[in-house]
C-alpha cells in the first residue's frame, strides 16, 4: 500500500471550534477513500490558533518559529491540504489568510488542495467561490472542484444529507489528484550538491592553473 501525507489547516478561533470540526469530517472521509484507492493516508491536523502570535511576528520580522516553521514544512512536505477557514464579513478569516501570506508563493505549486469553510447561515457559502479558490488558483494549487460548506444548521443536523454526501464527494476528489501524482519529496537545503572530491578536485586545478600563470 502507498503512503500519501495529508495535512489539514484549520483557522477556527476557538476551542473546539465547527472549523476543526469540519476538518475532521473532512480528514476522515479522505483517509476512507484513500484506502480504498489502496492507498494510506498519513494525516496531521494544525490550528492556526495555536500559532497566531507566531504569524504575526513573522510578518513583522521575516523569520518564522519553531512552532510556525514547524507547520509551514508540515505544508511543504504534504501530498495534499485540506484548508478550512470560518467565514467572516463574506470572506476568509485575516488569520488564515495571514499563514498563507507566510507560507510562500512556491509551497502550493500544484499541490491538491481541498477547500473548506463554516459559517452561521448558508448564504455565507459563497465566499468558497469569490474569496478561497480565487486566492489558491494564485498560488498555483490545484483546488478540488467540490468545496464544503458547513453552516450551523448543518450541525443541528448531525451533518448528515446534503453535508455529509458533499464530504464524500470532495474527500473522493482530493484522493484521485493526489494518487494523481507522485509523492513529495522535499529538498534538503544543507545537502551538498557537489561531493567533496569535485570540490577538492576543482580546487586544485585552480591552483595549478594559477601556478601557471
Amino acid at each position: 500500500m502507498s503512503t500519501r501525507s495529508i495535512v489539514a489547516i484549520t483557522a477556527g478561533l476557538s476551542q473546539p471550534s465547527s472549523s476543526r470540526l469540519l476538518a475532521d469530517r473532512l480528514t476522515a472521509a479522505v483517509t476512507q477513500k484513500a484506502g480504498a484507492q489502496n492507498l494510506d493516508a498519513e494525516v496531521r491536523t494544525f490550528e492556526l490558533r495555536d500559532v497566531a502570535h507566531d504569524i504575526t511576528d513573522h510578518l513583522l520580522t521575516g523569520f518564522p518559529s519553531p512552532a510556525l516553521k514547524e507547520v509551514i514544512d508540515a505544508v511543504a512536505g504534504a501530498d495534499g491540504l485540506v484548508a478550512v477557514t470560518p467565514i467572516f464579513n463574506a470572506s476568509y478569516s485575516g488569520l488564515f489568510k495571514s499563514f498563507f501570506d507566510v507560507l510562500g508563493d512556491d509551497v502550493l505549486g500544484d499541490k491538491p488542495v481541498l477547500l473548506g469553510a463554516t459559517g452561521g447561515t448558508a448564504r455565507h457559502s459563497l465566499a468558497l467561490e469569490h474569496a478561497l479558490r480565487p486566492m489558491f488558483s494564485y498560488l498555483h494549487a490545484v483546488v478540488a472542484p467540490t468545496a464544503v460548506f458547513a453552516a450551523t444548521e448543518d450541525w443541528a443536523t448531525g451533518g448528515r444529507d446534503t453535508l455529509h454526501a458533499r464530504i464524500g464527494r470532495a474527500a473522493a476528489e482530493l484522493v484521485a489528484l493526489v494518487s494523481a501524482r507522485e509523492p513529495v519529496t522535499v529538498a534538503d537545503p544543507f545537502a551538498l550538491t557537489t561531493s567533496f572530491e569535485d570540490l577538492l578536485g576543482g580546487q586544485g586545478r585552480a591552483v595549478t592553473n594559477d601556478l601557471r600563470l
